[in-house]
């Protein structure tokens, strides 16, 4: 009996430390994923066309999260651990960057760096103008896509290159939208302009009530790199439309 007992007791002393083990495993692993997604790379997924041509619907990227510094809004969860930013570095002019809306300071957005502190940014015409001088834009090929129904729409599409040499492509169905004429902006200090690479669809700092100048404590972090990219209206659970819906070619392309 005693033998028993005593195999009894062994047993449950077995299963009690094998559950602390997975409890032990567990912590360890969120503890690893919040460091990994604090101070180094998060996902994120594309829900608009705002970016279109540089990133579609259906992308799914890294964004780095020492690229900038860290502050309360890169901190993994949103925990405000602290004020400010610490280790913080500039932005370039030409990044792609994902910050939190003002408005809000939840809403995550995912925009091109125009201008920088000081600036002043003005569209005319549909021509983008920084500090008073019109940014090259070249015409290229039609940016080509499909509607609702299936029909090939053709865009306008232009290679635009920002003072101090980057280059990216834009698209713009005209240059006598909403959006195409503005009043010349002058960044604040510790601030950034952001804009959309589709310029007629794109809710931006051109539009102050809705997104305007954004601090720069708001940068999550600057894009990196598409890990994965699926068809629009494919959701990422529907593995069974992976292999005719998986855009192959745009895997772990650099976002430029």
């Amino acid at each position: 009996m005693t033998m028993n007992r005593e195999t009894a007791l062994t047993g449950k002393s077995k299963e009690t430390g094998g559950f602390a083990e997975t409890v032990k495993t567990v912590f360890y692993a969120v503890i690893i994923a919040f460091g990994v997604r604090t101070f180094a790379f998060e996902p994120f997924n594309i829900p608009s066309g705002s970016m279109i041509p540089t990133l579609l619907i259906g992308d799914y990227l890294f964004v780095s999260k020492f690229s900038y510094g860290y502050s309360k809004y890169t901190v993994g969860f949103g925990l405000p651990l602290f004020e400010g930013r610490i280790m913080g570095h500039a932005p370039e002019r030409g990044d792609v960057a994902v910050f939190k809306l003002p408005r809000d300071n939840k809403t995550d957005y995912i925009k091109r760096v125009i201008g920088l502190p000081g600036d002043t940014v003005q569209v005319t015409g549909g021509v983008l103008h920084i500090n008073g001088q019109p940014v090259k834009r070249e015409r290229i090929e039609d940016y080509v896509s499909r509607d609702a129904l299936g029909r090939e729409v053709r865009i306008a599409q232009y290679v635009e290159t920002l003072p101090g040499g980057r280059s990216h492509r834009i698209i713009e169905e005209s240059d006598n939208g909403p959006l195409d004429n503005t009043p010349a902006f002058k960044v604040p200090a510790n601030h950034l302009f952001m804009m959309g690479d589709n310029r007629d669809n794109s809710l931006d700092s051109r539009v102050p009530s809705q997104v305007g100048y954004v601090p720069m404590e708001n940068l999550v972090g600057r894009a990196e790199f598409l890990f994965f990219s699926l068809e629009d209206g494919t959701r990422f659970f529907e593995v069974w439309r992976w292999p005719a819906d998986l855009r192959f070619s745009r895997l772990f392309n650099a976002v430029k």
